[in-house]
């Protein structure tokens, strides 16, 4: 039961949580766009990757104090994580999107020389997903969600 009880833990869970469904309204009023999709997918305003670790930090910052071995190897997690998720991620959806470009191209070249359409697999193929990572601003916001969160969820556990 003490697992019940694990503040970082559910800071953490709850970032995730609040990220993912946050970014449908938020998509919404961008756009006028309904997907409830996105509680589900990766990418998209505001990180969730961001506010787990930032969350996940800053509760054991306030639990352990910020001089503590804990809090330095878990903002460490943090730094990485968020900078992956704007850089490596972002980049190799990036390179999905030019790779779903090419085969669409390709696919438009062949249907003029063969009657490709009537291949069954050629129907089925998936394209790439090109939403991987995030806009540096995406994950800003992502890291003071969880930031947010912890300071929100910290009185629940006195």
């Amino acid at each position: 039961m003490a697992l019940f009880s694990n503040f970082p833990l559910w800071a953490a869970l709850a970032a995730i949580v609040f990220a993912q469904v946050v970014k449908i309204p938020i998509k919404f009023i961008l756009t006028k766009e309904y997907q409830p999709g996105l509680a589900f997918s990766t990418g998209g305003m505001p990180s969730s990757h961001s506010a787990a670790v930032t969350a996940l930090t800053t509760a054991i910052g306030i639990l352990e104090g910020v001089t503590s071995n804990v809090f330095a190897l878990a903002c460490i997690f943090s730094v990485i994580t968020m900078f992956d998720a704007s850089g490596v991620r972002r980049q190799a959806g990036e390179q999905a999107a030019v790779l779903n470009r090419l085969i669409n191209d390709f696919h438009h070249f062949t249907e003029s020389a063969k009657d490709w359409n009537n291949k069954e697999e050629y129907e089925k193929r998936q394209e790439l997903k090109e939403l991987l990572g995030h806009q540096p601003i995406e994950v800003f916001f992502g890291g003071l969600t969880g930031i947010i969160i912890a300071f929100l969820l910290y009185p629940l556990f006195q």
